[in-house]
């Protein structure tokens, strides 16, 4: 089986599209729709047809495109379950644990509440590729607007035991502000200032952040280092669960 092509892009001002392309059978998914005519002219850059859209969440700037690059394509949307109706032009809805087939590749739906109720972000665990939409960020997670701190924060445990090496692509370009925000919250992190440098030159060069690996948010991502007794001495909530350490980072954040 050949390994999947994938292919980056901006939408709107700051969304990632990104369209994910098995060379052996030619069907293409757009990872969500944040914009149709930016996802044609990606597609039609690389020659492909779009087949399918793997919708994460029902906000606006996710989903804005199915209905136009349906009535183009007659592609299947495969969306989250407790978001159904207000997923445009769903076909198939799907929860956590379930799994379907993508061109011969096995995807696996993991279920993250928190930035919205119903949340999903798509594992393809063969190819180590995992598409978290606003959930998580590179050095970031999603702004908490349905669910409270604590589900976002079993959510992104979900996330964190899969495979170190596994791909990250999320759903904006947020990661200088994470980056500038996250040394606030974990300043003597020498791994986190290194990559808020390469980070700083990489935006200065006009260049994307994504994709991140898990194992480098492990690292670096206060998001996901609320249990860090240098984070929690840092924010002095030593005594703190993590619910609660994370629930701050989560707070001053919004305040940034």
């Amino acid at each position: 089986m050949k390994p999947l092509e994938l292919e980056i892009f901006i939408c709107r001002s700051d969304n990632f599209g990104v369209l994910v392309h098995d060379p052996e059978t030619g069907l293409t998914a757009s990872i969500d729709a944040p914009e149709a005519d930016a996802v044609l002219k990606a597609a039609d850059r690389r020659g492909w047809t779009i087949s399918h859209i793997l919708t994460t969440h029902h906000h606006t700037d996710h989903v804005e495109g199915n209905l136009a690059l349906k009535e183009q394509f007659g592609c299947e949307i495969i969306g989250p379950i407790n978001e159904a109706v207000a997923i445009p032009g769903l076909d198939r809805a799907v929860g956590d644990g379930d799994t379907f087939e993508f061109a011969g590749h096995t995807v696996n739906v993991i279920e993250t509440p928190g930035h919205t109720a119903g949340h999903v972000c798509y594992h393809f665990a063969d190819d180590k590729l995992l598409f978290a939409a606003d959930t998580l960020f590179a050095l970031g997670c999603g702004r908490l607007f349905e669910r409270p701190a604590a589900d976002m924060w079993a959510s992104l445990q979900k996330l964190a035991v899969l495979p170190d090496e596994t791909a990250v692509y999320f759903g904006h370009e947020y990661t200088l502000s994470n980056a500038r925000f996250a040394l606030t919250i974990d300043p003597d992190n020498e791994r986190l200032k290194a990559r808020a440098a390469d980070i700083e030159a990489l935006r200065a060069g006009g260049k994307f952040t994504i994709p991140t690996t898990l194992a480098l948010e492990k690292e670096t991502n206060p998001f996901l280092r609320a249990a860090d007794p240098s984070i929690r001495r840092h924010l002095l909530m030593e005594s703190r669960s993590n619910d609660e350490v994370f629930a701050e980072i989560r707070k001053r954040k919004d305040n940034f």
